[in-house]
């Protein structure tokens, strides 16, 4: 949905946080593309200046220090780089060091804007390469269309945070339905307002008709399962362009969300 609506912009930015696994990029192959580090800070203890006071262990929410044998231990997993730990030690015994996560990719499509998000394999949380991503790709004027990772957790909400509107795909089976609540929950809470394309639609899902008539939420398209779009996909090849139905179909979603 994303790429073929940025696509349909013509001129947008297409930016890419689903940074575990990118995918816009093989659709839109973008050219003369550029790299840009990204990195994230971690805690460095000085042991000979450390009095085990554990007021850094006391001060991180994120329960990513502790003292092991007297030692104190950062998990890098867990760690969100807050700095935290750094203020409150009164001995000067914690410093930060850089640990590269992830880079951001940057080329055109034509007069596409391509940003893509890549977190590097073993690390926990993309959230720092998101939001370099974003950096990069709301630089430039104009549209933008964040392609979000699956889910509701903090990955979704820094990419959501920086949107005007949501679109969110959803399948008509339960298991759909339970994802699209979820997702509306999260992007009220963000005060967003929410659209909904029902994807693989052979049959209407009542609960999930029932859900967007109670929320006030449109259903901006009803796409049915198509073996020649599922093909044209497989190939890496965009739906925008294919054909008139949707070509169409893709223009007359950004006619609704645009102001």
């Amino acid at each position: 949905m994303s790429v073929n609506l940025a696509a349909a912009t013509k001129s947008a930015s297409y930016i890419d946080c689903d940074v575990e696994e990118p995918n816009g990029r093989i659709f839109l192959q973008p050219k003369g593309c550029e790299e840009t580090p990204v990195f994230t800070a971690l805690p460095e203890f000085d042991e000979s200046k450390c009095i085990g006071c554990r007021k850094c262990v006391e001060f991180c929410r994120f329960n990513a220090l502790m003292f092991i044998g007297n030692k104190p231990a950062v998990f890098s997993e867990v760690c969100h780089a807050c700095g935290g730990c750094t203020l409150v030690c009164s001995e000067g015994a914690v410093a930060e060091t850089k640990k590269q996560i992830g880079t951001v990719e940057q080329g055109r499509c034509g007069n596409i804007n391509v940003v893509t998000g890549i977190l590097n394999i073993g690390e926990a949380s993309g959230v720092a390469v998101i939001r370099k991503a974003l950096d990069i790709g709301l630089q430039a004027n104009g549209d933008a269309i964040i392609d979000c990772p699956p889910g509701s957790g903090c990955s979704v909400i820094e990419s959501v945070s920086a949107s005007d509107c949501c679109i969110i795909v959803a399948e008509p089976t339960a298991f759909g339905l339970h994802n699209f609540k979820m997702a509306y929950r999260l992007a009220k809470l963000l005060d967003k307002s929410c659209y909904a394309i029902i994807n693989k639609e052979d049959v209407p899902y009542p609960p999930l008709d029932n859900f967007c008539a109670e929320n006030g939420v449109k259903i901006l398209a009803r796409i049915p399962f198509d073996p020649e779009a599922a093909l044209l996909l497989a190939n890496g090849k965009l739906l925008y362009g294919s054909n008139a139905h949707y070509t169409n179909l893709f223009r007359n979603i950004l006619c609704e969300v645009k102001p």
